[in-house]
């Protein structure tokens, strides 16, 4: 999805009948998943019987004309289905191959299957979220999913860039859910590799910051996060209680940490005495970065949200408008768009076989049920 809403063409190869499990996946309206729909647009959609010759032939041919293969078989399947890396650089030798994966090509977990709860569970992820005392928690979304693509993106444009620039010709981008989530551990890794000592989990306070997490105020909950030293004496003064920072019990930013629940209660007690309204417009005014909590209501409604055209609707032919979230990253020159809306099954199959020669061969490949 990423590389086509940069503009790649993108070719979803599915199996005839069912095709991508995913239609079938969460909130379907009038016979169309939004969860496929967002997760799919300005992609084409053919049909394939990769378990036949035929099918597998096509496929060849589709390889040699691209720039980029991307799967996320487990490893050795491809090479199974008689794509091993020799003949992928037979069939193209400047071709970009992305593999995502569970574990990766090597090691002794890499045939093993993969999902992302285990991915969470198993790169100490879970480990390190909720609260203490408390059983380890996962992220409500599928974030090894996410993080996973999103790192086989940046490598296929890196490898792309290096193909343009003659530094490689064709190349391998492996990212796995296991090993993207390991990179995102980022101070809780850092802290283990160089103490040795497992991190707390310390729920939404932060375990190297203090004061910091989710205070209530008069009317709800308000997110408070001064990152550095000069932030929190922007926070304290905002909040009238600059004296506590005259204590030697929280002079220091280890001292603090020392006393993380005497300093929470001191800055509890302030936001307790007036509203969420207040306290955003205040604090953020005091240059102290905090938000409210806000639920997917809210945040689908947001005028900055909004602003950002981060929420998107979309004409699906068939199924009326549907919406869904927008482009993050935002480019000045070339700026994502929907092109496509998410196809139907087999959409373009006729299409892509045309564009390969194989217009004559449609009706009979479509009757073997190969297309």
């Amino acid at each position: 999805m990423l590389l086509a809403d940069m503009g790649a063409e993108v070719i979803k190869v599915e199996p005839p009948g069912e095709g991508d499990p995913l239609r079938k996946v969460g909130v379907v309206v009038e016979g169309l998943s939004w969860y496929f729909a967002q997760f799919n647009r300005n992609k084409k959609s053919i049909t394939l019987d990769l378990y036949t010759d035929d099918g597998k032939d096509i496929l060849a041919r589709l390889i040699a004309r691209a720039d980029v293969l991307l799967e996320n078989y487990r490893p050795g399947v491809l090479a199974r289905m008689t794509f091993d890396e020799a003949r992928l650089r037979e069939l193209n030798p400047a071709l970009v191959v992305c593999s995502i994966s569970g574990y990766g090509s090597t090691g002794p977990h890499a045939d093993r299957p993969a999902f992302d709860f285990i991915a969470q569970a198993m790169s100490g992820f879970m480990s390190v979220n909720g609260r203490a005392g408390e059983e380890p928690m996962r992220a409500a979304m599928p974030i090894s999913d996410l993080v996973a693509g999103l790192y086989g993106a940046f490598g296929v444009a890196c490898a792309l860039n290096s193909r343009r620039e003659g530094r490689a010709r064709g190349q391998r981008v492996e990212s796995s859910l296991v090993n993207g989530l390991i990179s995102m551990l980022a101070y809780l890794s850092a802290r283990y590799l160089a103490t040795g000592q497992l991190p707390p989990r310390t729920g939404n306070e932060h375990p190297i910051v203090a004061p910091y997490g989710l205070y209530h105020a008069a009317d709800g909950e308000v997110a408070i996060a001064p990152g550095t030293d000069d932030v929190v004496r922007r926070l304290v003064r905002a909040l009238e209680i600059g004296p506590m920072l005259e204590r030697p019990e929280f002079a220091t930013y280890e001292q603090r940490l020392q006393h993380r629940d005497a300093v929470n209660a001191l800055v509890a007690e302030r936001i307790r005495a007036n509203t969420v309204d207040h306290w955003i417009e205040h604090l953020n005014g005091a240059g102290v970065p905090c938000g409210r909590v806000a639920d997917l209501r809210a945040v689908f409604s947001d005028p900055q949200v909004l602003a950002q055209e981060m929420v998107l609707e979309v004409e699906h032919p068939g199924h009326g408008p549907v919406r869904m979230t927008g482009f993050p990253v935002k480019l000045s020159a070339t700026p994502c768009r929907v092109r496509l809306p998410a196809p139907d099954l087999g959409a373009h199959t006729e299409e892509v076989l045309r564009d390969l020669g194989l217009a004559d061969q449609i009706a009979q490949l479509r009757a073997r049920r190969i297309i």
